[in-house]
């Protein structure tokens, strides 16, 4: 499997993790708020094969006022042997001043320790 294809992983991950706090990005856009990446990072420990049923769980490793730290892990399902870790990190920012601005209440009120995703 390409390497990029994890961090496809990673965002797909978040997506559900931010729909469980009740946030879509249809929701935010009507907020005037988006949540770019300003960092991403993976370290790849072993590779994934076609085919392989993959977990990736997710978990919030830092929470600030206006960015939050998104940590990932991946693992095979079958072998539970680690694949990759890595992490995103997101700020909340003003969609019409691309400035960064306070996280969304519902994201800084209610964060689950972890999401995960099988793929």
């Amino acid at each position: 499997m390409h390497f990029s294809r994890f961090f496809l992983f990673f965002e797909r991950t978040g997506e559900e993790f931010y729909l469980s706090l009740g946030l879509s990005f249809t929701n935010l856009r009507n907020k005037g708020l988006w949540l770019p990446r300003v960092e991403a990072f993976c370290q790849y420990k072993k590779p994934a094969r076609f085919g392989d049923m993959l977990d990736v769980e997710l978990t919030v490793e830092q929470l600030r006022e206006k960015s939050a730290r998104l940590g990932f892990t991946v693992t095979n399902k079958e072998t539970a042997e680690l694949l990759a870790t890595g992490y995103f990190v997101v700020v909340a920012a003003d969609k019409n001043t691309g400035k960064a601005t306070q996280i969304p209440k519902e994201f800084a009120d209610k964060p689950k320790p972890s999401a995960k995703q099988i793929l």
